[in-house]
């Protein structure tokens, strides 16, 4: 549902109800007028203050997008980067651990080789 159409919805439900008030209370046709009138004067002036709002609203929103659309790129290029930098770091780990196992393999071996020969 649009913004838009909610508050056109809400401000004819207010002036419908307003309405429906005033006329249902037992008043004379001056005061009646008057009322009609302090009513809508003040439902115009909501219903202004509502669509600064909704202004407002809309605003922040696509501030929030373009700041959105500068920042996701920067951000995704610079998780890439951290995950390339980790790649490298884990790729020479990687290589040092396997040299060490072989060591610790070729230990093993001559220490089998050792035992048996005793």
């Amino acid at each position: 549902m649009k913004a838009s159409t909610f508050f056109i919805g809400l401000a004819a439900g207010a002036v419908t109800s307003a309405v429906a008030v005033l006329y249902s209370t037992p008043q004379p046709g001056s005061e009646l007028r008057s009322s009609v009138k302090t009513a809508s004067r003040e439902m115009r002036d909501k219903l202004k203050d509502v669509k600064g709002k909704v202004e407002d609203l809309k605003e922040s929103v696509t501030d929030l997008s373009e700041e959105a659309k500068e920042l996701v790129p920067e951000t995704v290029q610079e998780m890439k980067e951290s995950v390339a930098d980790w790649k490298r770091s884990a790729e020479h780990n990687k290589k040092r651990l396997e040299k060490e196992i072989s060591a610790i393999q070729r230990a093993l071996e001559d220490l089998e080789k050792s035992f048996s020969a005793q």
